[in-house]
Parts: C-alpha cells; sequence; structure tokens
C-alpha cells in the first residue's frame, strides 16, 4: 500500500474527465483524491494503467483541473458500508448517505468488485420469487439466483413494474440500483418505496442525471456487493433491482471515448459483454445461505433488439420479460428457469394452465388478424376472441395484483367463461378437477355483473 501522504504532481495530460499523470506501484481500480491549486479537492479512479503512467477518471470532471494539481492515492478500491444500519439509507455513486440522515461513521466499509463466487458453490436454482404480478408468475417465473432484464423502450412505465416488484416480491432485503435517473424518477421510487412500508428493507443506491457519470459505473458494483454480503452472512433472499443498465452501458462508452479507445459495434467497447457478464454472473443461489436475484431494466433504443447493449444481455442472462404498450408480452417474454419450479414448488395444474392460456391467446389473435381482414369467423374463432380481451384485461395489465393461487384460480374461471372442457385439450384429471369449480364462479360471477 502506498503511504499515505505520498503526493504526485507529475501531471501528463488532462483530457476531457481523465487525468494522467506518472505515479509507480499504482494498482488498478484505486481510489485517489486529486487537489487542484484552488485547494478544491475531487475523488477519482484509476481506470488505465502504462507502467508508471496512470490514467484516472475524475468523478467531478476535468473542467477547470490544472497540470500544477497533484494526487494522493488512497491505497484501495471504491468502498460501500455494510451493516443491518444501512437497511432504509440512500447512498449516490460515491457510496455517500444523500437522504438527510446520520452520518454512518461506525459501519464497517468493504471493498466493491472482486471475483464471483466458485461455480461448484452454488446451489441449483429451486425455488420461486413470487411477484403477484400475473405475467411473471403464471407465465415466466421468477426464480431465486435468476438473472433477467426487462426489455422495453423508452416511455414504457418500466419503473413503475419494476417498483411494484419490489414492493410486492417475496424477497427479505431489496437492493435498487439507481443509474442517471431523472430526480423525478428518483423521487418516485423512494416515496414509493417509504408509502408501501418497505424502505426498512431496502437499501437504495442511486446516480441522477446530474451526478458524476464515473459515479454511474460504481452503482451496479456497490449494490451487488451489498446483496451479497446480506446474502452469504445473514442467509438472506435479496432481490437487486437496477435500471436502467443501458445507462451503464452508455457511461462505459463515454469513459472508453475519452480514453482514445478504438470502439466496437456503434460506437461500444469490445468488452462491453465481459463488463455487463461480471455484474450479471454475481446472481447466485448459496450453498447453506441464502441468495442474491437480479432484476434489471435495460431500453432498446429504436426498440431495436439488436442493439449492442439488449443483444449481448440476451447472451447473459435467462431470459427476458418484454415491456410494451403498457404490458408485458407473453411472446416476447421469457424465463429459462421457469421449468425448474413450474408444477415442482407450484401447483399440479401450473404447467398445463400455462401452455393452455398462452395456446388459446394466440388462437384470439389470429382470429382478431382474421376479423380484421372480414374473414368469417366460426364460432371456436367467437369464443377465442372473447378469451383474448379477457386475457389482457386480467392478466396483462401491469396494474393487476393477484397471488399464484388466485391467479391460476382465473385462469380457470376465464377459460370456463369462454370454451367447453373438450375444447381446452388439456389433461383430463386436471379438468375433471378444476373445470367444475371455475365453471361455478364463472356463473357466480356473471350472476353479480347481471343484478
Amino acid at each position: 500500500m502506498l503511504p499515505e501522504l505520498t503526493y504526485y504532481t507529475h501531471v501528463l495530460a488532462i483530457v476531457g474527465d481523465i487525468l494522467r499523470i506518472r505515479a509507480p506501484g499504482v494498482r488498478y481500480n484505486d481510489l485517489a483524491l486529486v487537489e487542484n491549486w484552488d485547494g478544491d479537492t475531487s475523488l477519482a479512479q484509476v481506470i488505465e494503467l502504462d507502467g508508471d503512467e496512470v490514467s484516472l477518471q475524475v468523478f467531478t470532471g476535468g473542467k477547470g483541473l490544472s497540470t500544477e494539481a497533484r494526487v494522493r492515492f488512497l491505497g484501495h478500491p471504491m468502498q460501500v458500508s455494510y451493516s443491518d444500519n444501512i437497511l432504509g439509507r440512500v447512498f449516490n455513486g460515491a457510496g455517500e448517505t444523500v437522504d438527510g440522515g446520520p452520518p454512518m461513521f461506525d459501519d464497517a466499509r468493504i471493498d466493491v468488485g472482486g471475483p464471483a463466487v466458485n461455480p461448484t458453490r452454488r446451489e441449483l436454482p429451486g425455488r420461486m420469487i413470487e411477484t403477484r404480478v400475473p405475467m411473471i408468475d403464471v407465465f415466466n417465473c421468477l426464480v431465486e439466483s435468476q438473472k433477467i432484464p426487462i426489455f422495453s423502450v423508452a416511455g414504457e412505465p418500466y419503473n413503475q413494474l419494476l417498483a411494484r416488484i419490489g414492493i410486492q416480491a417475496s424477497a427479505d432485503i431489496i437492493v435498487f440500483g439507481g443509474l442517471g435517473l431523472i430526480f423525478d424518477d428518483y423521487h418516485f421510487f423512494r416515496t414509493t418505496f417509504e408509502n408501501e412500508g418497505m424502505f426498512g428493507r431496502s437499501v437504495m443506491f442511486v446516480n441522477q442525471a446530474s451526478d458524476p457519470i464515473v459515479e454511474r459505473l460504481f452503482i451496479p458494483d456497490m449494490c451487488l456487493k451489498v446483496a451479497e454480503r446480506f446474502a452469504v452472512e445473514q442467509s438472506k433472499r435479496v432481490l437487486v433491482l437496477l435500471t436502467d443498465m443501458t445507462a451503464y452501458a452508455d457511461a462505459l462508452k463515454e469513459i472508453g471515448i475519452a480514453m482514445e479507445r478504438v470502439p466496437s459495434n456503434r460506437g461500444y467497447m469490445g468488452d462491453l459483454y465481459s463488463q455487463l457478464a461480471s455484474r450479471y454472473e454475481r446472481a447466485c443461489a448459496y450453498q447453506g445461505a441464502g441468495s442474491v436475484t437480479i432484476l434489471t431494466v435495460t431500453t432498446m433504443p429504436g426498440n431495436d433488439v439488436t442493439h449492442p447493449v439488449p443483444d449481448n444481455t440476451g447472451y447473459i442472462t435467462e431470459g427476458q420479460f418484454y415491456l410494451h404498450d403498457g404490458a408485458l408480452d407473453p411472446f416476447g417474454s421469457l424465463s429459462r428457469l421457469k421449468q425448474q419450479v413450474i408444477g415442482k414448488v407450484t401447483r399440479e395444474d401450473h404447467g398445463q394452465i400455462m401452455n393452455t392460456m398462452i395456446r388459446l391467446y394466440s388462437a384470439g389473435k389470429e382470429a382478431e388478424t382474421r376479423q380484421a381482414m372480414a374473414f368469417d369467423l366460426s364460432a371456436f374463432d367467437q369464443k377465442a376472441l372473447k378469451f383474448r380481451r379477457l386475457f389482457a384485461d386480467r392478466f396483462m395489465d401491469i396494474r393487476v395484483s393477484l397471488s399464484l393461487h388466485d391467479a391460476l384460480d382465473l385462469c380457470w374461471q376465464t377459460l370456463a367463461e369462454c370454451f367447453e372442457p373438450e375444447e381446452l385439450l388439456m389433461r383430463q384429471q386436471l379438468v375433471d378437477k378444476y373445470f367444475p369449480a371455475a365453471l361455478e364462479r364463472a356463473r357466480a360471477a356473471e350472476a353479480d355483473r347481471a343484478s
């Protein structure tokens, strides 16, 4: 470790927010204090080493920075507070509290980053996180230790969906990370968590759009390091929510351009996949301990799924939730781990219901297309059209909140309202067990509407 009061003044260049200085014995990712000629100080991080030449990303930017500045290296990478006291607190991208509460002098500081857990120490996914969002719980289950994004576009209510999942998810602790949020979005998440009474079991790390861009890169690492500690040391089921990872990738691109690196696809650096993967791969179910599950938002510029950020993300993660037109698309969404829990830790009819509902919804979409083209519709087509409308209203609206048990019952009721038992093409044993009660509920609901 470098001596605490050793200053380096041999500034080689200042390009944008990047300060190049000559200093021996420095480690990659270490923090430093940059003291300008007027006495102002700023944090910086080592982002490149070339022999004794060190490149630093200055948090507050390079504007006004002089070649007479001096640098003191702190001898450690970015650190974050960790203890039970951080629950209910809000931190910025530098790990400082920004909620107006007391400073956290007595809390342990831990280094962010480091290697992910050894694969041999991971458990196979096999437990479901219930979100009370039917399009997730019924059709694409969220499984503990899963890493999965919400693919969407600007203007869609992805932050509202993320907040609802955070409020309703069957997790012990919620770790929220905001990347480049405008103040309105930050205020929305904070007040929502507070008003719903879950602030005491959550911790927030927020980089606002007006904050230094380099701090945006620390948000996922701080969130995941804190989540790992809660999972390993306290056996907590931790759900990490990050929005938006495209802003994270854009920050990587901006810094890479300032470093004069040769870009790859659409201006992004060639290590984009590795940077994303090293974060997502921290999702884990620990042997004899808790778990870390990662749910992120990834916005697709121009609704282009081949854009480098969603394209690389799709190779890393275990499926995706596709949000468009204010609803979760049953065709574009996929959870590759859902088979680990459907019918195993959920109700016996779950798998059959999931497949039948999607098949009949698809039939309704096809009937809708034939209707738009003025083709004659069969009696089954008319039933499928009714089913499609009920499916969209009862399940696809992201504001709908149902337990998995109630959602499965509502699926049976919706089928009973639209089809005869022999039209379902389901296992007869399940039809005999669940259809009669569903038909009674459908008739009772019709009677209530008529009265």
